[in-house]
């Protein structure tokens, strides 16, 4: 069981990140959990928490980001690493770090970094040496 229930991140366009999430997400092996239409986005991997909330803020300000910080999640190959990379630039996210080794942080670190479309930013990293 996962000590972290679950993770919210904030959207000015739920359309947008569902797309965006679809595929980043997904390329990790989360799937988005059915949900009516008025409720925010919400993304499992194999029915196991944490759950991943997308929302817009309950507030009605405008979702933003938090300087200095992420989310990072782990990628069971490094070519999800690659996959989650690609997908985020191509359904609108900018890289914060091309997939690659990051040996500062451990000898089979393996990650990217990235920016969804409203500044969250979010990681894939694999600990596997392949």
């Amino acid at each position: 069981m996962s000590i972290i229930s679950h993770i919210t991140l904030g959207t000015n366009d739920k359309a947008r990140s569902a797309t965006f999430y679809d595929a980043v997400l997904g390329a990790i092996g989360f799937a988005r959990l059915p949900k009516p239409p008025e409720k925010p986005l919400a993304y499992e991997r194999d029915g196991q928490m944490p759950t991943i909330y997308i929302y817009t803020p309950e507030d009605g300000r405008p979702a933003t980001w938090g300087n200095g910080t992420h989310v990072a999640f782990i990628a069971e190959t490094r070519s999800q690493v690659h996959a989650f990379h690609d997908h985020a630039l191509n359904c609108g996210g900018t890289s914060e770090g091309s997939p690659g080794p990051r040996p500062h942080y451990g000898p089979n670190y393996y990650a990217a970094y990235v920016r969804d479309p409203d500044g969250n930013k979010l990681q894939a990293v694999c600990y596997s040496p392949e």
